[in-house]
Parts: structure tokens; sequence; C-alpha cells
């Protein structure tokens, strides 16, 4: 069904759920449209005015387009009560400990999606946007906190285990903008002095695109990253790089 609607194959455990969802809506749209086009098509022959010479001021008398109402409704609170808030529910009650995922704050700034790993001791140093600068500071992390010495940032890439749940921690340094990954069945809103937390597990290695899905300005286009999902041993040898080169006064990827 993914395929037939132009979608991505899944790479997240929840996304079975959002699919399930949405072609449950494409099948309910479907029965609309059909239902509703040969409605128009009776009305068109049953009240034309060759047969209808003299206008009827009493109307129809019977009751089936309330029924037909009362029935689409009651399809649409299926879908809402039976679907779309379980599988909300379950994203939110859910979520993972801390301890027991990996955690990676995102800051979103135009154009570019900055990630901020924790690293060997699992401990963000605090960050201040006076701190920021664009070359050697882009998240404005705090160099007196002992807990962000080990910190670093990558650009416009993420790299996460597969198969272990992962928390994202949303934000922006401008405008708003949207965290989005279709094959991770993920999104959510980057907003300026909010962070907001995100959980997803991802089942597939490889790379998966993410896009900004809300319009911050004239580079708003090119605002790409990508999701790289490796097994557990790669993941650990990227991490302990990515601290070595930060050690060695190289920064992470890009810092």
């Amino acid at each position: 069904m993914n395929e037939f609607l132009g979608m991505q194959p899944n790479a997240s455990v929840h996304g079975a759920g959002v699919d399930s969802l949405i072609s449950w809506v494409h099948w309910l749209m479907l029965a609309l449209f059909v239902g509703w086009g040969l409605f128009y098509i009776v009305c068109l022959v049953k009240f034309r005015a060759k047969a209808n010479p003299k206008a009827d001021y009493e109307g129809v008398k019977n009751h089936y387009s309330t029924y037909l109402e009362l029935i689409v409704a009651a399809i649409e609170a299926v879908l809402l009560i039976g679907f779309s808030i379980p599988i909300w529910a379950s994203a939110v009650d859910e979520f993972p400990k801390e301890s027991e995922a990996t955690v990676v704050q995102v800051v979103a700034e135009q154009f570019a999606w900055n990630y901020h790993y924790a690293g060997a001791d699992g401990k963000f140093g605090k960050t201040d946007p006076k701190l920021v600068n664009p070359m050697s500071n882009p998240v404005g992390i705090d160099p007196n906190d002992p807990n962000g010495l080990d910190d670093f940032v990558t650009l416009n890439e993420m790299v996460v285990p597969e198969d272990k749940p992962v928390i994202t921690k949303i934000t922006s340094k401008d405008v708003i903008h949207a965290f989005g990954s279709p094959a991770l069945r993920l999104k959510q809103d980057a907003i300026p002095g909010m962070v907001v937390p995100v959980w997803f597990k991802a089942t597939k290695k490889g790379e998966f695109e993410v896009a900004c899905s809300q319009l911050c300005g004239s580079g708003h286009y090119s605002m790409r990253s990508v999701i790289k999902v490796t097994d557990q041993e790669a993941y650990a040898t990227w991490t302990q790089a990515q601290i070595d080169k930060k050690n060695s006064g190289g920064g992470g990827d890009d810092w």
C-alpha cells in the first residue's frame, strides 16, 4: 500500500501504525469520493428540468442523507478514537528512559541542522545563545562546563544506532522550522525558545533524508540533512572518532 501511495518504505517501529492510519484515511476518502460522485450524478438525472417541469416545493421527504452523514461521522470518529489517539498516546506515554536511549539535541537554523551529542560521559554541557559562534561553537556550548568538554556537534548529519530508541530534543536558533524524515515517519516543529522531545527507533540500516517541512526563508529548499542508521558497533566507533577528533583540536565533523 505504501508504494501505491508513493510513500517511502517504513524504517521505524512506530511507522506501521502511522501507515495503517494513512491507509484507512485514503480508503475513507475514496469511498466518499465515489459515493458523493454517484450522488451528484443521480441528482443531475433525477432532478433535471425535463423530468421536473414544475418545481416541487415540498422537496425530499426521506432522511437517507441524514443517515449517510451520521455514518460518515461515525467512521471518522472510529479513525480518531480507534487509531489516531492510540498511536499518539503510545508515542507519548511509552517514552523511553534517557539512560536506555541515544539522546541527540537537534538545533535548527537558517538553513542547516546541528546535531549535539553528549560525548562519552553521556552528559550534555550547558548552552548559551550568547556563546554561539557559527564556525567554532554552533550551538553555544559553555566551555567552562566540565560536562561539555567531550560534547561534539555535527552539521547536517545525524548518526544513530539501529534497534535502539533515539530521543531527539528539537529546538531552533531563529525561526520556526520542522524536522521531518518521511522514511522514519517522523515530523516535529522546531520552535525558538522551546525544546520538544521526540523519539523513534530505526529498524533498518541506511541513510534517510531529513528536510525542513516548514517554510523558513529564502534558503528553505536547501535545508536538507541525513540520518545515518548503523549497527551498534559502528555507532560506538563513530562516536569515539568524533570525541578523539575534538580532543585533537579538530572538533566534531564540522567544528
